[in-house]
């Protein structure tokens, strides 16, 4: 069950600058990482390789690719965040996206999402759904510094 549920357009609107609330924790394994590489192709050693990451990487061992954390907000966000009430919400893309920190394999991550805006739609001069922006900033246990942080873009229809 989502932390902040809205029930239509209006009160999504009314939640701009608003913290929404945090993810549950989520374990980052090895397994992942492999099965992420085996998805994309990026079998570079510093994140399949964790006997060459232990000796040679400047982080101890392997870590998690950046995308892959990008990827878990798919699974955070509807973890906070539930919008009711609608005919449809679709994923519209991301704004700016950066990757602060690394994610060592083994890392527990959680987010936590701010609404930063909501534009109407407009169709033939009426609101008919509203574009999101939502402020999705990833945390890793134990560190002070972000790991992941993405403007995630949606768009809900009345």
């Amino acid at each position: 069950m989502a932390e902040t549920t809205f029930h239509g357009i209006d009160e999504v609107k009314a939640a701009v600058g608003r913290h929404l609330g945090y993810s549950e924790w989520v374990d980052v394994t090895q397994d992942q990482v492999d099965l992420f590489a085996d998805a994309t192709g990026d079998h570079q050693w510093i994140h399949v390789d964790p006997e060459r990451a232990a000796a040679e990487s400047p982080f101890g061992g392997p870590i998690a690719h950046g995308y892959l954390t990008l990827s878990l907000t798919n699974l955070f966000l509807p973890q906070v965040v539930d919008v009711q009430d609608v005919s449809l919400g679709v994923n519209r893309g991301t704004g700016k996206v950066r990757f602060p920190s690394p994610v060592p394999v083994g890392s527990r991550l959680r987010a936590g999402v701010e609404l930063v805006a909501a534009d109407d739609v407009e169709k033939d001069g009426v609101a008919v759904g509203v574009d999101t922006t939502m402020l999705i900033t990833v945390e890793r246990e134990g560190s002070d510094k972000p790991v992941c942080v993405v403007e995630s873009l949606s768009r809900y229809m009345a």
